[in-house]
């Protein structure tokens, strides 16, 4: 008998023994037609990339099938009449894969390493504390001044100018 991968996306508002049901009904769908699940993995509860009637998230699960194909036509019909089942995908595979899903290991391997950024410095050693903010004050530069200076003068020069002009009268 050929295998099969199929995945399936439940609605977000269902509990997860819904979710089980779900499973359950459609494993024993494969069974009655003489096929057999090999692996069942359930991803749990994910964020969707879009939107899909009105969800924004949806329980994944994942079925690895040894199975003839109208136990799949049977399955996907009834995943299609089934309002909990969001998406459904099936696809033939060569050979069943051993150990867990690409999925479950990238969710492992996130789960190892830790976080990257500036958010994460007070999780990490030597990042405890804030930078400190100098206490002293910043030294004045002379330029500031030397135009503050160059004011007064230009101040000066009126003053002096208005001086002239009133011994010329």
């Amino acid at each position: 008998m050929p295998f099969y991968e199929s995945v399936f996306i439940a609605r977000q508002d269902i509990t997860t023994a819904q979710v089980d049901g779900l499973t359950e009904t459609f494993e024993k769908i494969i069974t009655d037609h003489g096929g057999a699940v090999k692996k069942t993995e359930q991803w749990g509860l994910r964020s969707l990339a879009y939107k899909i009637k009105k969800n924004r998230k949806g329980y994944y699960v994942l079925f690895n099938l040894d199975t003839p194909s109208d136990a799949i036509k049977e399955m996907e019909r009834q995943m299609h009449i089934n309002e909990d089942v969001l998406r459904f995908l099936t696809t033939r595979i060569d050979e069943i894969e051993e150990g867990p899903s690409a999925v479950l290991r990238a969710k492992d391997r996130d789960d190892d390493r830790g976080r990257r950024g500036p958010r994460d410095f007070d999780n990490k050693p030597g990042f405890d504390k804030k930078p400190e903010v100098a206490d002293k004050p910043k030294a004045v530069d002379a330029a500031p001044e030397k135009a503050g200076d160059a004011d007064k003068a230009g101040d000066a020069d009126k003053a002096g100018d208005a001086d002239k002009e009133g011994e010329d009268k």
